[in-house]
């Protein structure tokens, strides 16, 4: 958000608002312009989806990709790298971001998706392997947008992205067969591919990652801190949002079709991701008020903890269960609700600042 600037006091979320960009402050519109754009081009216009996914980087169609590579690019630029030290030195964050991430989303959608879909195995599944896939992109958009700690949420993404090559199969293993098992519910069986979760992780974060650290190590050293801050991060600060309509619209031309066909069935698997969403969310700022991490900090949890991977879920069950399953229909309804659910939180998270005293009262928001 190029046009914040230096100590906005925290107990007033109106003041926040007013300096966002026309850009900024219009998001949600823009969003849902976007959606129905690309539902409409998926309708309308023949054989625009198989073109749109006819080149890929790895399962992901190639536009999304760009679109998700653009977004990211200016969001990791804008990172202080050399101050990332400290968030790693926090612990309750560190414990609280694990526990929120790899512990309870997952468990809470298994047990959402069992109630709200008992009868639809195949979204069902999608569901599951939805909450399994933590995000690693759009968060730092969100939070940004919501004024959290940008060095805080670049570590929680780095950690969540190891954590998923690490931990994505044996997870799906678990509640897809395990624990199903011991509770005498049906099994799905399913092998996750975990070369695809890998080249994600790499490609999505890691690129971006990678180009963000050198503009801003490359910036600072020649002209130093202020003029990179004060004249680039403006100039390419935009760019995050272009990357995430373009991803929108594109995401949603993929699919217009299929969504537009089975409003029904979007419909019951929008349920329990809306509950999901704020569910997760509001205990992530409840839990982050309670240990005093203070507004950014806490922020920050809450948004990488509600978040998802959806790139990554809808190319595993594309990958999985085929491209006309109702796994990948259940990974496509995930963005569907979540885009709109958390610009929407990103509001309610500005005004909840108010309830965070002390050291949030005159946070720094840098460029």
């Amino acid at each position: 958000m190029s046009d914040l600037v230096h100590d906005i006091p925290a107990t007033d979320s109106g003041p926040v608002l007013r300096r966002l960009s026309v850009l900024d402050r219009w998001l949600p519109a823009w969003i849902l312009a976007a959606m129905a754009l690309g539902l409409l081009l998926g309708r309308l216009v023949p054989g625009l989806a198989a073109a749109l996914d006819a080149v890929k980087v790895g399962s992901v169609s190639l536009p999304i990709a760009i679109g998700l590579l653009v977004m990211m690019y200016p969001v990791l630029a804008k990172v202080r790298y050399t101050d990332t030290g400290t968030v790693l030195r926090d612990r309750r964050l560190m414990v609280a971001s694990l526990a929120l991430n790899w512990l309870v989303p997952p468990a809470f959608m298994f047990a959402l998706a069992w109630l709200f879909l008992p009868d639809l195995p195949e979204y069902r599944t999608g569901l599951i392997v939805v909450g399994l896939a933590r995000c690693i992109a759009m968060v730092l958009i969100w939070n940004d947008l919501a004024c959290g700690d940008r060095e805080a949420a670049a570590v929680l993404v780095a950690i969540n992205s190891v954590f998923q090559v690490l931990a994505f199969g044996a997870l799906g293993w678990f509640y897809l067969q395990v624990l199903p098992a011991w509770l005498g519910l049906p099994t799905t069986t399913a092998g996750f591919s975990a070369g695809a979760i890998t080249a994600s992780v790499l490609v999505f974060l890691g690129i971006p990652l990678v180009a963000g650290f050198l503009t801003r190590t490359v910036g600072e050293r020649t002209r130093g801190r202020d003029w990179y801050e004060s004249t680039v991060l403006p100039r390419i600060g935009p760019w995050a949002l272009y990357g995430l309509l373009l991803t929108v619209v594109v995401l949603f031309a993929l699919q217009g079709r299929t969504i537009t066909e089975r409003p029904l069935d979007v419909v019951r698997i929008a349920l329990p991701l809306l509950v999901y969403f704020a569910v997760v969310f509001s205990a992530g700022m409840v839990l982050g008020r309670a240990l005093h991490l203070g507004y950014p900090r806490t922020t920050t949890l809450a948004f990488t903890a509600a978040g998802n991977n959806f790139e990554l879920a809808i190319a595993v069950a594309i990958a999985t269960f085929g491209v006309t399953s109702g796994q990948a229909l259940a990974g496509v309804v995930g963005p569907l609700i979540e885009v709109p659910a958390l610009v929407g939180l990103v509001h309610v998270a500005l005004w909840a600042r108010r309830h965070f005293p002390g050291d949030t009262n005159h946070q720094e928001i840098h460029p």
